[in-house]
């Protein structure tokens, strides 16, 4: 009965770390998508958004790895990925690298 209780309790406590976790990958790509959607709106920042974009879509195999591997696997080019995200916003500056490299993931 005791161990009946323990894993019910160990999987209620593995519910919510999931809930909180995929809370914290929606508020961090719908962070993205509005500091990048931001910067397409200005005409002075046209070209470098696009080009952000493209640095973003370069680092989506890297970001795939970083993920996989519970983020053992890193690289230059996700690196400068998830500098360029942090500085679009100070939301963007505060999330992990792991829920960056989801919502890179997510483009």
């Amino acid at each position: 009965m005791h161990l009946k209780k323990s894993l019910i309790a160990a999987l209620l406590s593995l519910g919510l770390a999931g809930t909180a976790c995929a809370s914290s990958l929606v508020a961090t790509t719908d962070t993205l998508g509005g500091a990048l959607a931001g910067t397409v709106e200005g005409t002075s920042d046209a070209t470098s958004s696009l080009r952000d974009m493209k640095q973003l879509r370069a680092a989506r195999d890297d970001a795939a790895s970083f993920v996989a591997s519970d983020g053992s696997i890193r690289s230059a080019r996700l690196e400068a990925a998830l500098l360029l995200l942090r500085s679009h916003s100070a939301e963007l500056a505060k999330a992990n690298d792991l829920a960056l490299a989801q919502a890179i993931l997510s483009l």
